[in-house]
């Protein structure tokens, strides 16, 4: 049973503040996701990510463009490769309730490395928030 796949009661949580970009750049954001990419590259969960460099980065720059457009920036991620279907293109993946946490933990370490964005306090709470709802609706199987 832990190769089935689990499939969420609802769809993706939404981000409640469609204007948190205007406080970040898209720079802010690709830095932030090539940290964590390396982290996740080195991580317990490495034979889920690309080995070769430059596909972690290719895989780095996709996540901060996906989170540019949810966060009320510019629809990069769209434009480049069309809807996000972010489950969809997961399945091949066995995201289960661990892989969650080390994604989590090399979140936090790349956003901490980047000062929180420069975010102020509730602006950081809201978008951890998001991405803890955001990232259990990715697990798809079970642990």
């Amino acid at each position: 049973m832990q190769n089935q796949i689990y499939t969420p009661p609802e769809g993706p949580p939404q981000l409640s503040a469609p204007l948190l970009y205007e406080k970040i750049s898209l720079d802010c954001l690709y830095e932030m996701a090539w940290i964590q990419y390396q982290a996740l590259g080195t991580s317990r969960i490495a034979d889920l990510f690309p080995l070769e460099e430059a596909e972690l980065k290719a895989a780095s720059e996709k996540q901060a463009e996906f989170l540019c457009g949810i966060m009320g920036g510019p629809k990069v991620y769209l434009v480049k490769h069309g809807p996000p279907r972010m489950r969809a293109r997961h399945i091949p993946f066995a995201i289960d309730e661990a892989a969650r946490q080390e994604w989590l933990r090399c979140f936090r370490l790349a956003f901490d490395q980047c000062g929180q964005l420069g975010l102020d306090k509730p602006d950081q709470l809201l978008l951890l928030n998001w991405i803890e709802l955001f990232s259990a609706w990715m697990v798809n199987r079970a642990g």
